[in-house]
């Protein structure tokens, strides 16, 4: 049975890598978003029809489903209660790529003026050059993957959540500070496991830690082959990118001798009951296990928690989705495709702070150029719709239990 050898070391700081800074602190605003009814706007908001197609079943709906649709409902409920005017649609993208465009093309035909989703970047990407050819704005929650950035049909699709470079780090720098030197990083075939694969790889380095990579097939009936090559790899720390699949791999890797403190999981296996799932008779098996995700704030994330059964992530992402396109087509006049995808960098930087709809669409009716900040963080969008300030919380298996163990803001150098 082959094992790997393990250097253990305690505490370390977060080092910095080009293209991104993690700083473990207080968010960068230090006002908490509004969720209770303000004043509401003086003029009538436009009725903005909401599509979201998230992920109800497949891969990524114990993991993502439910916090994801929970942050849109609520955020719906409370654009509605701060005086605006917003109907969402419910579909299920069903973290399957051939299932996704279905649901969007019915959405679509039921009136939705914007999409918010889906779960995974490789669904996205099957629907997106729909949406960019009828014009109609997209929002992901949580789609890491770099390439929406430079991708030609991206130009309806904006997302919340920083790209795959901020979760690299976050993931890059427990790893180093905890004595990692060679890192197995096993990634799922698709575009979201290749790209946070390479810059995993590119950040270790920048780290002094190198790494080897092995791609697998998330729908293979086993994973004993790629168990055994991560072994192979002599290495003594394993970064798994993978989404449900990840359970099977863990328990099996566990099983073949390696410490769960050696492994660290990627955020579309965030989940408060992967100890349980791993090993449902010994929790306390996987302790010193590690996994990251992109969070709310605390405020927000509790009441997520009060839906979902205490699983927030990307929850706040979602929130601020729907949030940002009800403002955007307030400040635009109207549903208009074009004019709501240009308002919407606009209302997340350089104006004037607020923290809610509410608080917002009062300033916008004004004139007023806002910067609004959300319950998932500063948010401050660029150009091309990327996120360049996101919040992530890192979380630690101890005595049986995933608990959250810091909170890291990471800013995406321009």
């Amino acid at each position: 049975m082959a094992a790997i050898l393990l250097a253990a070391s305690c505490g370390g700081g977060d080092d910095s890598q080009a293209g991104a800074t993690a700083t473990p602190s207080a968010p960068a605003s230090t006002a908490e978003p509004t969720t209770a009814p303000v004043t509401s706007p003086p003029v009538a908001a436009p009725e903005l029809v909401i599509g979201r197609v998230l992920p109800e079943t497949g891969s990524l709906a114990a993991s993502l489903g439910g916090a994801l649709i929970t942050g849109v409902e609520l955020a719906v409920a409370d654009i509605n209660a701060q005086g605006g005017n917003v109907k969402l649609l419910a579909g299920d993208s069903a973290t399957d790529p051939d299932v996704a465009p279905e649901t969007v093309n019915r959405l679509l035909g039921e009136g939705a003026h914007v999409i918010i989703g889906a779960g995974a970047s490789g669904v996205s990407q099957s629907f997106i050059q729909t949406l960019s050819d009828a014009q109609v704005p997209q929002c992901a929650a949580s789609n890491t993957s770099p390439s929406f950035s430079t991708q030609a049909n991206a130009d309806f699709y904006f997302r919340t959540v920083t790209v795959a470079v901020g979760e690299s780090q976050v993931m890059a720098n427990s790893m180093a500070s905890r004595g990692a030197t060679n890192v197995a990083i096993a990634n799922r075939a698709d575009d979201y496991g290749a790209s946070l694969a390479q810059l995993l790889a590119d950040d270790l380095a920048e780290l002094g830690v190198t790494s080897q990579t092995v791609t697998f097939d998330p729908g293979a009936p086993s994973f004993d082959a790629t168990v055994a090559q991560i072994l192979d790899m002599g290495a003594d720390a394993v970064g798994l990118i993978a989404f449900e699949e990840g359970i099977a791999i863990t328990r099996r890797l566990i099983e073949m001798g390696v410490p769960s403190w050696a492994i660290h999981l990627t955020a579309g296996q965030f989940d408060f009951s992967v100890p349980e799932r791993v090993n449902p008779t010994d929790p306390a098996v996987v302790d010193g296990l590690r996994v990251q995700s992109p969070s709310g704030s605390e405020e927000f994330n509790q009441r997520v928690f009060e839906k979902t059964g205490g699983n927030a992530i990307y929850g706040g992402q979602a929130y601020d989705c729907a949030v940002i396109l009800a403002l955007a087509a307030l400040a635009a006049g109207g549903i208009d495709g074009p004019m709501i995808i240009a308002a919407v960098p606009e209302i997340t930087r350089s104006g004037q702070k607020c923290h809610s709809y509410g608080e917002c669409a009062e300033l916008v009716v004004q004139g007023v150029d806002i910067d609004y900040d959300g319950v998932s963080g500063p948010l401050e969008m660029d150009d091309v719709g990327d996120t360049t300030v996101g919040r992530y919380v890192l979380a630690e298996v101890r005595n049986g239990e995933l608990e959250v163990i810091e909170t890291v803001d990471v800013t995406i150098d321009q």
